[in-house]
C-alpha cells in the first residue's frame, strides 16, 4: 500500500516534467507520478499506460508491463526502488548507451505519431502569442501542464 509521502493527486498538480530523469531514463519520474495517480484514481485529464503513446514507449523499450509497475508502485516504494526494479526487470535489460539514446530521441521529437505530428503542428500553429520555443512534444508536454495548473502561455 502507498504511504502517504508517495501519494500524487494530479487533479491538484502536474506530474513531473517529461525531461526528469531517473537512471536516464526521461520520462520514468512522470510514469511512477501518473502510476501513483491511477492507483489514488487522481489522474484527473491525465492517462497512464496502453493509452498514452509516451507511456508505451518506455514499456516497449524495459519489456515491463503497465499492470506490473502499477503493482510495484503500489507496495509504496520510493522512486530509487522503482528505478532499481525496472533495471531488474527489463528484458531485455537496456544498457545505460540505449538509455540515453532512447530518452535523446524522445526529448526531440515533434510527435510520435503521424496523427500526433499533424496535431502538434496544428497545435503549434495556433498559439497566441506565437511560441517558437515549442517544437517538440516535452515542450509542448511541460507548457500544457504549467497552463492547466494556472500559468499563461
Amino acid at each position: 500500500m502507498q504511504n502517504k509521502s508517495n501519494i500524487t493527486d494530479l487533479t491538484v498538480r502536474a506530474p513531473r516534467s517529461p525531461r526528469v530523469r531517473l537512471g536516464g531514463f526521461v520520462h520514468l519520474p512522470r510514469l511512477i507520478d501518473k502510476a501513483r495517480a491511477a492507483i489514488t484514481d487522481t489522474l484527473g485529464v491525465y492517462i497512464y499506460g496502453e493509452e498514452s503513446l509516451l507511456d508505451q514507449e518506455f514499456f516497449k523499450l524495459t519489456g515491463i508491463t503497465p499492470e506490473a509497475l502499477l503493482r510495484q508502485v503500489s507496495s509504496g516504494a520510493g522512486d530509487w526502488a522503482i528505478l532499481e526494479w525496472v533495471l531488474q526487470n527489463a528484458s531485455p535489460a537496456p544498457q545505460p548507451f540505449q538509455i540515453q539514446a532512447w530518452s535523446q530521441w524522445l526529448e526531440t521529437l515533434p510527435g510520435l505519431s503521424p496523427e500526433a505530428r499533424a496535431w502538434f503542428a496544428e497545435f503549434s500553429q495556433s498559439l497566441d502569442p506565437k511560441r517558437p520555443d515549442v517544437s517538440t512534444l516535452f515542450e509542448y508536454l511541460d507548457l500544457d501542464d504549467y497552463v492547466r495548473f494556472g500559468g499563461r502561455p
